[in-house]
């Protein structure tokens, strides 16, 4: 008899309610691919986003890219790992997702070894919204010391990392969040806090070398006016609005750049994750877990906007 796991699927778009746990086979590894146990899943904005619209995929599919967990099966080709190495990474973004699942399988390189002071529940947190941050801020930005960057939604999944991560490249960083979030973006190593409730946090900030934005919308006007001559606007909410993007920051003038970024998987970025965890200049912040049979209950929570560092979903 063909062994089962529980996995996550959805038969058609819309609200939570869509999301089923349902039975399926455990699957086996490609060539080149592992297995992975999983141990604790990573909710994040792009899982409902996809849920609720498909994005760029047509249901059924199952969710969720970010996973912690154990090798279980090793196929041929794989030098990396072996059965029983505790992992971490996001295998297959953005194409078929499966996080939410007992047993997940991808390219043994859209993994790193899971790092040692971590539990399988803050690891989940990271490999999305830190290889984010960080392809944003070193990849693509070259964040030096001495630097400001001004992080929007800081207190969020990709926010409070990219202010740990500029700030262990040794920059000034700013981020806007409500004010009840403000000691916990200090507590992280920001420099300066804008209450984007209370303030046009346009008016409040100047000088600024890089934004990351994390919202949108108006934002990305009143980022570029926020920006010093030269300076990079980096847009993660749509990532196929690059031309948009690279109109508004030329027409501002002064030579200031504009960039959408879609995250890729990367173990090496995520071993640059896993070295900063290690010396103790990053810390994932996990809001709430829940079992993975209340992952509706991780959506509606998620979509309210409300939370602070990363929802996971716990299977082990």
């Amino acid at each position: 008899m063909t062994e089962q796991m529980r996995t996550v699927q959805q038969k058609t778009v819309g609200g939570p309610e869509v999301l089923d746990v349902v039975g399926a086979p455990v699957p086996e590894p490609d060539p080149t691919h592992i297995r992975v146990r999983v141990h604790a899943a990573g909710v994040n904005p792009t899982d409902w986003k996809m849920r609720s619209t498909g994005y760029w995929h047509t249901p059924p599919f199952g969710q969720g890219w970010d996973v912690s967990g154990v090798v279980s099966a090793v196929a041929p080709g794989v030098t990396r790992f072996a059965v029983g190495d505790e992992v971490y990474g996001m295998p297959n973004f953005p194409h078929t997702p499966g996080a939410y699942a007992d047993h997940v399988t991808g390219p043994a390189r859209h993994f790193a070894p899971k790092p040692a002071g971590l539990d399988h529940v803050h690891a989940a947190a990271l490999p999305l919204a830190a290889l984010t941050a960080w392809q944003a801020l070193v990849d693509t930005a070259r964040v030096e010391s001495g630097q400001r960057v001004l992080v929007h939604a800081a207190a969020g999944g990709v926010g409070h990392l990219a202010v740990q991560i500029a700030r262990a490249r040794g920059a000034h960083v700013i981020g806007t969040a409500r004010a009840s979030k403000h000691d916990i973006l200090l507590g992280l190593g920001a420099d300066g806090v804008v209450d984007y409730e209370a303030v046009d946090f346009a008016e409040a900030v100047d000088d600024v070398d890089v934004v990351l934005d994390g919202i949108g919308g108006d934002y990305l006007e009143r980022s570029l006016r926020t920006l010093r001559p030269g300076g990079l606007y980096i847009g993660l909410t749509d990532p196929f609005g690059t031309e948009g993007v690279a109109r508004a920051a030329a027409e501002a003038g002064a030579g200031i750049r504009g960039v959408t970024l879609m995250v890729e998987p990367d173990h090496k970025g995520l071993e640059a994750v896993t070295a900063l965890v290690d010396e103790g200049r990053l810390k994932p912040l996990v809001a709430a877990t829940f079992p993975l049979e209340d992952v509706a209950k991780a959506h509606e929570l998620g979509e309210a906007n409300r939370t602070t560092g990363k929802i996971v979903l716990t299977l082990a």
